[in-house]
């Protein structure tokens, strides 16, 4: 009888043999890459992934090649926002839904909100207001901050220096793109039903840019304006009349 040994001896060679004549030849890069976007908590950019790979490889074409590998399977790997992470196939969606989540829908005058800040960022509060034509409620502001697809970027050089939003990475992952110029474009607004085909003369979609460099009528943040943005109104504090004062004869 074959000892235990030789029988896991005997197995390897069998599952070895059933693999695809190209399998021993798959680049150990590939493999690298593999382990450490499934360890990461958060996608990776390529400078990162470069950093923990050996001299030489070149980071760019792996990727690459092990998107091409993984576009079929039930896992693909994506870039957003110029950084890779692995992520269930699209059309595979429907197997994580659960029957008890509660989808929480944004406001009308929060999608609005959103939709200026994505295409005109950095924006301030007033020229969303200017924009809409009406005034911007402040909760409406934290819905969006809460959900983390908006933050602060910096002050308007302007009396007051008020606060200029923008779009986050979250905003990205959350709505699939690969970066903010992704967003549809006049032609495509009015093809969805979006837009109306008879819009005014000389109207047209502002071409978003979310680049995290300030502008020149920016300044930086400063120590506490991210606590600020999401900060409680203050309720003005309730002081009791003072009592009248006794007459000592009385």
């Amino acid at each position: 009888m074959a000892s235990l040994a030789e029988k896991r001896t005997e197995d390897v060679a069998d599952v070895e043999e059933a693999l695809p004549a190209d399998q021993n030849v798959r680049p150990e890069e590939l493999r690298l890459l593999e382990a450490l976007l499934f360890a990461a908590s958060e996608p990776l950019d390529q400078a990162a992934l470069a950093k923990r790979m050996p001299d030489g490889v070149d980071v760019k074409a792996a990727l690459a090649q092990l998107q091409a590998e993984y576009a079929t399977r039930g896992v693909n790997l994506v870039r957003i926002a110029n950084k890779w992470t692995f992520r269930t196939a699209t059309d595979l969606a429907w197997l994580m839904t659960r029957e008890s989540t509660e989808t929480r829908r944004l406001s009308r005058a929060a999608i609005e909100v959103l939709a200026i800040i994505a295409y005109h960022q950095p924006v301030t509060r007033a020229e969303i207001e200017e924009i809409r034509g009406v005034i911007t409620s402040k909760g409406t502001l934290d819905v969006l901050l809460e959900t983390g697809w908006i933050k602060p970027r910096g002050r308007r050089k302007t009396p007051g220096r008020p606060l200029t939003f923008g779009t986050t990475e979250a905003f990205l992952s959350q709505f699939g793109l690969e970066g903010i110029g992704d967003l549809p474009g006049l032609d495509e607004l009015k093809g969805t039903g979006l837009l109306d085909s008879r819009l005014p003369t000389g109207f047209s979609v502002p071409s978003p840019s979310d680049d995290p460099a300030l502008r020149e009528d920016e300044d930086p943040l400063e120590p506490g304006d991210l606590e600020l943005a999401l900060a409680p109104a203050v309720e003005p504090e309730h002081i009791p009349p003072a009592e009248p004062e006794k007459d000592e004869n009385s």
